[in-house]
């Protein structure tokens, strides 16, 4: 018998995999949580799929997603990314990224790590929604606002409420499985 998973995944092989075994599971890595936010960071304005199908071209083109890199990177560097057709070729998003990078860092000196500093914003347990459909989901909550507030006025760039909800949905601040999906009560 077939596993019910949440619609939006559906009629992707990629797109199934990242929800079975990604989508919604709580992440307190800092370089893990570092990758989805430049992850979330390019797709804005455009799908996840799209994102997904690139993943690998960004982790190669970004160092393996490593901040500490990524904040020093020079114009050399940022120029090199923007001639890579293998990611999203987007000079704002590109140097947000560096931007990012070294605010990530900044963040991690305060609070020992970003993932406390994120964590904390749900007393270090995830919100569980109870979504019977995936399109009954927010686009952003008073939460994503407050923590893209946050977030701006500590220097970080495109980090908008609707990027920091799907943020929060990725890697499981917030649980937005469908109630029927297998996932919802395994994450």
């Amino acid at each position: 018998m077939k596993k019910h998973k949440c619609g939006w995944c559906m009629g992707s092989a990629l797109y199934e995999t990242y929800h079975d075994l990604e989508w919604g599971v709580p992440v307190k890595d800092d370089a893990t949580l570092f990758e989805f936010l430049v992850l979330e960071t390019f797709q804005a304005g455009l799908s996840w799929i799209t994102i997904l199908k690139k993943r690998e071209n960004f982790r190669k083109a970004f160092d393996h997603f490593d901040y500490h890199k990524i904040a020093n990177y020079d114009q050399k560097k940022k120029d090199a990314l923007l001639q890579d057709a293998g990611i999203i070729r987007n000079k704002l998003k590109v140097n947000a990224t560096v931007t990012n990078a070294k605010a990530f860092i900044l963040v991690q000196e305060e609070f020992d790590s970003f993932s406390s500093y994120l964590w904390d914003f749900v007393d270090h347990k995830p919100i569980k929604n109870k979504l019977k459909n995936y399109q009954e989901g927010p686009a952003n909550t008073k939460l994503s606002d407050t923590i893209s507030k946050d977030l701006k006025k500590r220097g970080f760039k495109f980090v908008g409420s609707t990027v920091i909800y799907a943020f929060m949905q990725a890697i499981g601040m917030v649980n937005d499985h469908e109630m029927a999906c297998f996932r919802y009560n395994e994450v």
